[in-house]
């Protein structure tokens, strides 16, 4: 799963898709175009498909095209690791209208108008099962009202936190339902800067998208449901509030800068018991369970009676406009959509419902609050409202990064949306 930071996107974005978007041909029936054949040495049709994984994740995804090939003689899969160049390699095949058949997506907006959508397919489709996924994950892979990807895993956030310092200092662990004022005063019992000991770890340029979530929780939000305004939206009291909790507690030594420049990961430092709690996705689970760490998760704390909100990260497979191969490429994405697929997938969180019940996961201790805050993550993401998301988080960025450095929130959010306001009338 790729871990959303609307920073890496860049100028070729634009470029690549200027040159597209000129020579864009319009997309029929689902059954109507996509005839072209593209056959290998052998005699086998080629799809091709994108991923931005590599290592374990890679084999597994690998191990699931070979599975496909074996349902469906006389197919070749090829797959194309991209890696942390993903987005670039990926915009540049659309610009020279020679992408793959298939490929990982997140950024819907800046990629939509290159995908096919996938309704008909869908609608046509009697095996397809669409209640059994996780319905809110179609918020983060459709536009206008589309279906452009199949969900095909996620995480939300939750805090995780090391049973043996909490036992250590006497503190009870954390429940769901806990507030701020609740990781605060846990945060400070758990601190002792004298053995570089924190409550907590906090980055010192926290990803805005992570932490939509928080500010969401607070009643607040960095710009508008409609996506045409952020003033008083980005600046506003429940917004500002929701970041200075983060640096306050770097005020008040109940936390530390962690994954910064000659700073250790904010994982590494959890398993050396150096900070008690940790805020993150699904990621590091595995890892902490490998070192051997008594650690729990629970749900990301509440400001007062406000209920506690989520973010996802996801990732869906899609299908280009340009496939040659389109029926096929569908037939790839259900599969990868399968239940059979979905269990040799262990880098992110199953998107269908009947197989998280077959694994009983929602039973997990360590795996159920995830799911929890699935169920809170309702709202929808900034990069999903507005088309200039990417220059006006640039702004945003830059005045939270220099609120965990000690500066005014107030005031750096006020220039924020000033300099803001320009990408508002486009």
């Amino acid at each position: 799963m790729r871990k959303i930071s609307l920073l890496a996107m860049i100028l070729v974005l634009v470029s690549a898709f200027s040159l597209a978007a000129c020579s864009n041909s319009s997309s029929g029936d689902k059954a109507s175009e996509g005839t072209g054949e593209e056959k290998d040495g052998k005699g086998n049709t080629t799809l091709r498909f994108a991923t931005w994984d590599s290592g374990e994740a890679l084999k597994i995804q690998q191990d699931i095209a070979k599975k496909f090939e074996e349902k469906n003689p006389g197919v070749k899969v090829q797959v194309e690791a991209y890696g942390d160049g993903f987005d670039q390699k990926l915009a540049a095949s659309f610009g020279a209208k020679n992408p793959p058949d298939m490929m990982y997506m997140w950024n819907f907006p800046a990629y939509y108008e290159s995908l096919e959508p996938l309704d008909a397919y869908l609608e046509g489709d009697t095996e397809m099962d669409m209640d059994d996924f996780y319905q809110g994950l179609f918020n983060y892979s459709s536009m206008n009202g589309k279906v452009y990807g199949m969900p095909a895993g996620f995480t939300t956030r939750v805090v995780y936190y090391n049973k043996d310092l909490f036992d250590a200092a006497n503190v009870p662990y954390p429940k769901d339902g806990w507030t701020w004022d609740d990781f605060q005063q846990i945060s400070k019992k758990l601190s002792d800067p004298s053995k570089k000991q924190y409550g907590v770890g906090i980055v010192p340029e926290p990803d805005t998208y992570d932490l939509q979530g928080l500010v969401w929780s607070n009643g607040g939000s960095f710009i508008s449901a409609d996506g045409k305004a952020v003033k008083g939206y980005m600046n506003s009291p429940e917004t500002i509030e929701s970041i200075e909790i983060l640096s306050n507690l770097l005020k008040e030594k109940s936390a530390v800068l962690v994954g910064g420049k000659n700073q250790q990961s904010g994982d590494d430092i959890f398993k050396a018991g150096k900070i008690a709690m940790w805020e993150s996705g699904i990621w590091p689970l595995a890892g902490f369970k490998e070192a051997k760490i008594n650690f729990g998760t629970v749900e990301v704390p509440s400001f007062g009676d406000k209920p506690a909100k989520g973010v996802i990260a996801s990732s869906a497979v899609s299908v280009a406009k340009e496939s040659k191969h389109k029926d096929l490429a569908y037939k790839f994405v259900k599969f990868y959509s399968s239940a059979e697929a979905i269990k040799m997938r262990t880098a992110d969180l199953p998107v269908r419902i009947s197989v998280v019940k077959e694994m009983n996961m929602e039973q997990d201790p360590l795996v159920s609050p995830f799911y929890k805050m699935l169920e809170r993550s309702d709202d929808t993401p900034a990069f999903l409202l507005n088309s200039n998301w990417n220059e006006i988080n640039r702004n945003l960025s830059a005045a939270v990064n220099a609120v965990m450095l000690g500066q005014d929130a107030e005031k750096l959010l006020n220039k924020a949306v000033e300099d803001s306001e320009k990408y508002m009338k486009k």
